[in-house]
C-alpha cells in the first residue's frame, strides 16, 4: 500500500475527496498542508491505496503527491 498525499484548492474539495476515498474503501484523513508543498487552502488530505487515485478527486485538486520515506514526490499537478 502506498501512501499519498492531495492538496487543494478549496477546503470544500478536500472533504469531498476524502469522503470520497472512505466509502471506497481507503484509510483517508483531512489534516493541514505541509507549508513545503501548498498554501491553497490549508487543508490537504492524506491517505493509502495501492495506486493515487486521481480519478476520486474532486475537480478543484491541486496536486497529489506520493510519500516516500519521509520525502514527498510530485506524481499530478492540476493546470485548471
Amino acid at each position: 500500500m502506498n501512501h499519498y498525499l492531495a492538496t487543494f484548492h478549496t477546503h470544500l474539495s478536500a472533504l469531498l475527496s476524502c469522503q470520497s476515498l472512505q466509502k471506497a474503501g481507503y484509510s483517508a484523513r483531512m489534516m493541514p498542508v505541509p507549508r513545503t508543498l501548498s498554501s491553497s487552502c490549508g487543508t490537504c488530505v492524506r491517505y493509502s491505496a495501492p495506486e493515487d487515485c486521481r480519478v476520486m478527486m474532486d475537480t478543484d485538486v491541486e496536486a497529489l503527491y506520493q510519500e516516500d520515506g519521509g520525502e514527498f514526490q510530485l506524481r499530478f499537478q492540476n493546470e485548471t
